[in-house]
């Protein structure tokens, strides 16, 4: 449950932003670091996706997210300030807590595909306006 900045109020992978000089997958680790207290090497993370997400009402928030599963850590998940860690069985998950577009992909990852695509979200910022998902 992301607690703070974009996204809080709902549940939401680890992630963030790059810091110059990092690959996306050493900002995964980094990031996994910072908001939950997982260890990780780079070598462990999967990259299972990739997702273009455009707010055209708000261009300052677009993003372009790599998609990582990973299957061993070292530590045990602890609450940060920024998040509060939960995991869900499959059946479980809640998406009408998550984004909107994480129905249309997450289920596709679960199943061991791997994604692609792009998110137009409506003025909102919430709601999707369009929708292209590919899975390998």
């Amino acid at each position: 449950m992301k607690k703070t900045g974009f996204g809080h109020g709902k549940y939401n992978g680890f992630g963030g932003k790059l810091e110059a000089g990092e690959t996306p997958a050493e900002a995964a680790v980094r990031e996994l670091a910072e908001e939950c207290g997982l260890t990780v090497e780079a070598s462990q993370l999967e990259l299972v996706g990739r997702l273009l997400f455009t707010f055209p009402a708000n261009p300052e928030i677009d993003h372009d997210v790599h998609i990582y599963i990973v299957r061993a850590w070292q530590g045990a998940p602890a609450e940060t300030s920024e998040m509060r860690p939960a995991w869900f069985d499959v059946a479980d998950i809640p998406y009408a807590e998550m984004w909107a577009d994480d129905t249309y992909w997450l289920p596709a990852v679960l199943k061991g595909k791997k994604i692609s695509g792009n998110v137009v979200f409506a003025d909102n910022n919430e709601d999707i306006d369009d929708i292209t998902i590919r899975t390998e």
